[in-house]
């Protein structure tokens, strides 16, 4: 038989596998599985157990002050009730109103004071519990944080 010229020879062991025991099973080790999902409460939603309005009787662990009044158990006077808000300017506010993408609404205005700084004051001695500002000037691109409801956490 005639060969052709490209073809090289074939080197090397003859490999016959009835010669040889079968290699012993591989086990890859278990393959570890997370499970990321999204956690609403990190985008703002307000927990199922949160507390609204007069907390009397129910101990809290966490007060979260934002724009609304929140319910509070007070430190100073040990009355309970929902906070009082008093509202101050704040650069994010200016800024909105500067913006020329809210010409003709001006956040200045008392009535719109959803990027105002928000101080929480106690209904019973009027002690300043707790304040909320909003330093961040960007704010006034994020339509949705421009007012936070305020809640409790129950211990």
């Amino acid at each position: 038989m005639m060969e052709k010229k490209n073809e090289e020879p074939a080197m090397g062991i003859p490999y016959n596998p009835s010669n040889y025991p079968p290699p012993p099973p591989i086990y890859a080790p278990p393959q570890q599985q997370y499970y990321v999902g999204n956690n609403p409460y990190q985008s703002g939603q307000i927990p199922p157990n949160a507390v609204f309005g007069d907390p009397k009787g129910v101990p809290l662990q966490q007060t979260i002050y934002r724009d609304t009044p929140a319910p509070v158990n007070c430190a100073f006077c040990g009355g309970s009730g929902l906070t009082t808000v008093r509202s101050k300017l704040s650069l994010a506010a200016v800024v909105g109103c500067m913006t020329p993408f809210f010409l003709g609404v001006c956040f200045l205005c008392p009535s719109m004071d959803c990027l105002w700084h928000k101080y929480h004051y106690c209904p019973n001695c009027n002690e300043k519990l707790a304040d909320f500002e909003k330093n961040d000037a960007c704010a006034v691109m994020d339509p949705p944080s421009y007012c936070q409801p305020s809640f409790a956490l129950p211990a």
